[in-house]
């Protein structure tokens, strides 16, 4: 393949200043940094997928997609009485995928170093820290903000935290703003795009084996890609989970109000359960997911109830099979309701299993969607082996039943049974500590 070379002199300059400064971070900070905690850890994460049906159905004549992922991350810690300082870089790759190769070998891509996390956290009294810059919000059961963890990117977020706690009360208070670039004038900003995230969330111990959180969201978005004016979404809920002997329960339940990025007035909700009972080695447990949805559309729609769950968990919640990552288009605004029966079973002292049955449902129907509201059954059977402290192997086989309505919503009149295969290695060992610390 051609390279020009000169760009390819570039990179190679930048590789080696990327080089440069890694080797004197190793060999400076464990020598000047005496008075505070130091940690390298590293991540790598490989995973092997088999896609015959994964996020679309399946159907005569589609070949199954085989690919291998990877992550890479190096994570710096420091910390002393006063500061926090966290910096994570990270390379993500398709093997095979690289964009400057011949057919005698891969030289290298053009772009996979990124820049997962860069924050530091400063003291701001005896309870309580300002934490600024890229870094993840994962807060409760990650309905709302999330972390994305399936993604091998990940998530996180350009953003000011500031978090207090005490003994049975913790607040974190945070806002976000963001920009295309370093402009002299306007606010413009990619309308798709959230373009403020502001938040408060408070989590309270209220007895022994009982805890609630709080939380309000507001994102704004602007209305037209050449336009200041910003429409703000507001989404504000609680979060409980409680547990006593070998019963655990917990549940969600966020009310969505303020307007869409139409301008349309917003009144949703989205509500989550789920009850389980350990019984010896097994924990079976049930559970519902409620999230609201459109009846009208169009011109005939004077209000939107269709839930918006914003940087929340997707892969999580709504099926390993991730049919349902965005509800405008998957579910033509019909919103979701699942019925989920869950299984987790300690084969050994190192290995876990987890079975998960979903049975899916639109909430609502309207003229997008099909008359019937079922939309089929799907069923995801995880094994988790811990070979080390430090390294997992995790192994996932997941299928789909379609109904007749989730072929006509996406378009696939002769879907079939689908599934998905996926072998996954995470290795997370420590680098360098420079004395014991719980950071």
């Amino acid at each position: 393949m051609y390279r020009n070379s000169n760009t390819g002199c570039l990179k190679n300059i930048c590789r080696l200043s990327v080089k440069s400064s890694l080797f004197l971070l190793f060999i400076v900070l464990p020598r000047t940094l005496v008075w505070g905690q130091l940690r390298i850890d590293a991540q790598y994460r490989n995973r092997f997928e088999v896609r015959d049906g994964y996020r679309q159905l399946t159907s005569d004549g589609v070949t199954p997609a085989v690919f291998i992922s990877q992550r890479t991350r190096l994570s710096v810690h420091y910390v002393n009485d006063g500061l926090k300082v966290t910096f994570t870089p990270q390379d993500v790759r398709v093997w095979g995928d690289e964009q400057l190769a011949s057919s005698t070998g891969v030289y290298g891509d053009v772009a996979s170093l990124e820049l997962f996390e860069a924050f530091v956290e400063v003291r701001t009294g005896s309870a309580a820290w300002l934490s600024i810059g890229r870094q993840p919000l994962v807060y409760d059961n990650q309905r709302i903000l999330a972390a994305r963890n399936w993604n091998q990117n990940g998530l996180a977020y350009d953003a000011m935290v500031l978090k207090w706690q005490s003994n049975s009360w913790k607040v974190h208070v945070g806002t976000s703003w963001n920009s295309t670039g370093e402009n002299i004038s306007d606010n413009y900003y990619p309308s798709d795009r959230i373009k403020s995230l502001s938040f408060l969330w408070l989590q309270h111990a209220v007895s022994e084996g009982w805890q609630m959180s709080f939380s309000h969201v507001a994102s704004g978005v602007s209305r037209s890609d050449t336009d200041n004016h910003l429409y703000f979404r507001q989404i504000t809920g609680l979060y409980s989970t409680w547990g006593k002997e070998n019963w655990q329960a917990k549940g969600n339940l966020y009310y969505q109000f303020g307007k869409n990025r139409t301008g349309t007035n917003v009144s949703a909700l989205l509500l989550d359960a789920e009850v389980t009972y350990r019984i010896a080695q097994l924990v079976p447990g049930v559970g519902l997911s409620y999230l609201s949805g459109n009846s009208q559309t169009g011109n005939e729609q004077k209000t939107d109830h269709l839930f918006d769950v914003l940087y929340g968990a997707r892969h999580r919640f709504f099926g390993g099979m991730d049919y349902y990552r965005n509800f405008i288009t998957q579910t033509q605004q019909g919103g979701l309701v699942d019925y989920h029966f869950v299984i987790n079973g300690k084969l050994t002292a190192k290995t876990r299993l987890t079975n998960t049955f979903h049975y899916f449902r639109l909430a609502r129907t309207n003229p997008g969607t099909p008359t019937h509201k079922n939309l089929g059954c799907e069923n995801d059977l995880v094994i988790k082996h811990q070979l080390t402290e430090w390294g997992v192997l995790e192994g996932g086989y997941l299928f789909y039943c379609p109904s007749q309505s989730i072929k006509t919503l996406q378009g696939i009149s002769n879907g079939r049974f689908s599934q998905f295969f996926y072998l996954q290695l995470t290795i997370t060992p420590t680098l360098f500590q420079n004395q014991q610390s719980n950071i």
